[in-house]
């Protein structure tokens, strides 16, 4: 049986969705597991559609949006992504339009549309789940569907699934880690060279890794927003991103630097969580932070990493690639094998 999919939501992630699907062996092997033929039937971005019942040939939608800057076929233009969610026959929404953790976005209706038409949800987008997570996954479990957001933090790095299913049985007790690869470029070359915070982000700006607009990045909200979706997703907490005390990098200078070097530190910034079941005094917080020069969590360029503390298996420290549209892509990937059966056997 083939499973079907669509993709809401065009820019880089459901790009990278596409070609990793087109570039899958016709989607039939993955890491030697066998797992259902998944079809892509249908691709909305926010000028239009393309929908194909036996499959839409993702490498001519992919050089269309390149071209003309959207998937929208002729027949297709008026067609909108709920159109897509409510009126294709599929089995998985993957919802990757752009984030909004102040409302939630067209992300949030995109998912609850899905829920109530009986389709599961894999999603990259952090705005729903920071502005209503409880709620989505109560809808989820009220119609009998999975509704899976690996991608959500850390791109490639396999945070949420790890916690929740292959440590299945530890108590997390707390996780702390450096979850922007943004700032941790900026904050690496101003540790390795001297330069300025501003010298540092002009660089990532003209490499790419920064944004013309950095400030979700550079002010913390980004990895705040990361840290509501842990607490709530491992910690079973019901918070929002007003509950995490944010502090960003802009006014970290190569001064602050020579005074770690001096003690033997550097300085990240540490996104982390820890519970206190006794008080419910709860700590959500994101700062920059001295770390020791020989800690794991002292790593370099726009790598993530994490450190989970639990229970039983003590300390488990994972990182990885945490931006780029195939590396976010892939735990996009991930989460629907894990609905075909292949992670869920």
């Amino acid at each position: 049986m083939t499973l079907r999919i669509s993709i809401i939501g065009f820019g880089a992630v459901g790009q990278g969705v596409s070609e990793i699907l087109a570039h899958t062996n016709h989607n039939n092997h993955n890491n030697h597991n066998q797992h259902p033929p998944i079809s892509v039937v249908a691709i909305a971005d926010s000028r239009g559609a393309v929908v194909d019942e036996g499959g839409v040939d993702l490498a001519d939608t992919l050089q269309r949006k390149r071209s003309t800057g959207t998937v929208a076929t002729a027949d297709a233009t008026g067609m909108t992504a709920l159109d897509v969610i409510e009126s294709v026959d599929h089995e998985i929404v993957v919802e990757a339009t752009p984030t909004d953790i102040t409302t939630g976005g067209i992300g949030l209706t995109h998912i609850r549309r899905a829920f109530e038409c009986g389709r599961h949800v894999v999603t990259s987008n952090k705005g729903p789940l920071v502005v209503k997570y409880r709620e989505l996954c109560e809808l989820a479990r009220a119609n009998g569907l999975h509704f899976r957001f690996e991608a959500t933090v850390g791109g490639a790095m396999p945070i949420i699934n790890l916690s929740r299913e292959v440590l299945a049985g530890n108590r997390i007790l707390a996780t702390e880690g450096v979850l922007n690869g943004t700032c941790n470029y900026i904050l690496t070359r101003m540790d390795d060279e001297g330069v300025s915070y501003e010298h540092a982000l002009g660089e990532a700006q003209e490499l790419g890794i920064a944004e013309a607009d950095p400030t979700a990045d550079v002010d913390g909200i980004d990895t705040a927003a990361k840290i509501v979706i842990l607490a709530n997703s491992l910690f079973g907490m019901d918070v929002g991103y007003d509950d995490v005390d944010v502090t960003g990098i802009t006014k970290i200078t190569p001064e602050a630097f020579k005074l770690a070097k001096e003690s033997g530190h550097t300085i990240k910034l540490i996104g982390e969580v820890q519970e206190n079941r006794d008080s419910q005094d709860n700590r959500l917080r994101v700062a920059p932070k001295m770390v020791p020069r020989n800690h794991p969590l002292n790593i370099g360029g726009t790598f993530n990493l994490a450190s989970i503390q639990t229970e039983l298996a003590g300390r488990i420290t994972i990182g990885g690639i945490g931006a780029g549209s195939i590396e976010t892509a892939s735990a996009i990937l991930s989460d629907i094998l894990w609905i075909a059966g292949v992670g869920g056997e």
